[in-house]
């Protein structure tokens, strides 16, 4: 073992004797608190989606559609088309990942973001490659300020293609939470718009005639998403993709 492994085993051992810190998601106590807020047994048991997936929202298909191309939609994504080209999650939002996804963004545990980001980049490998940029889902400019913070930026950063915050929330809009689908696109509908700080040239790079990523942490109804691909195609986008760390209601296969 060397130095500097003896001395984060040294640190891991005094920091849980000493403290005694507990994981974020499942409460247990660290084994190793150096490693992050969050333990091993939980990221590892994250719930996975099994292709094939809906190549719109993510979600997971019965395994009869993968029979024709033009079937690889979803029952909802069938019924009504929306902006987003594409979509991708790391895994459902359940168990250890809705926990992992709380602290993260309710409890300001933001050293979680970076790990989350890296199975993020990891699950839309194939979205991210040839796209222009990431743009994180804006918060409104109080909610911001409350949090400290915008977990979709944290996000993004970790993508590996250049970050451009080119949307704004142009107000406030009531939590997401508990509403129906039509209630969420009628909360969202107008919510958004191009940032008014964003240069005439910034937008003709990164965004006009491009592919761009859009980035959130969870993808329920796609409402919120959807709204914002609306945005960044009215101004010029030519293909707009999500990228979430989570997918609500994902589907059950028959």
């Amino acid at each position: 073992m060397t130095a500097p492994d003896l001395l984060r085993s040294a640190g891991n051992a005094l920091i849980a004797v000493a403290i005694a810190p507990r994981c974020a998601a499942c409460k247990t106590v660290l084994e190793h608190p150096l490693q992050g807020p969050i333990c091993a047994s939980c990221w590892l048991a994250i719930p996975t989606l099994l292709p094939p997936l809906c190549r719109i929202c993510g979600g997971m298909l019965a395994s009869w559609r993968t029979i024709s191309v033009d079937l690889q939609l979803c029952p909802a994504c069938r019924r009504r088309p929306g902006f987003v080209d594409a979509g991708r999650a790391v895994g459902a939002y359940e168990g250890s990942l809705r926990s992992i996804v709380h602290a993260f963004k309710y409890e300001g545990r933001r050293s979680i973001g970076t790990r989350l980001g890296l199975l993020l980049r990891t699950a839309g490998t194939d979205l991210v490659g040839d796209a222009q940029c990431a743009i994180p889902v804006p918060l409104h400019a109080w909610r911001r300020v409350r949090r400290g913070f915008n977990q979709a930026a944290d996000l993004a950063r970790v993508l590996d293609v250049p970050v451009v915050h080119a949307l704004w929330r142009s107000r406030a809009t009531m939590p997401q939470t508990g509403l129906t689908a039509a209630a969420r696109r009628r909360n969202v509908r107008g919510a958004f718009r191009m940032s008014p700080l964003l240069r005439r040239r910034t937008i003709d790079s990164y965004v006009a005639g491009q592919t761009v990523i859009l980035v959130d942490d969870v993808w329920t109804t796609g409402a919120t998403l959807d709204e914002c691909a609306h945005v960044l195609k009215a101004a010029g986008a030519r293909e707009v993709r999500a990228l979430t760390v989570a997918r609500a209601d994902v589907g059950r296969r028959t």
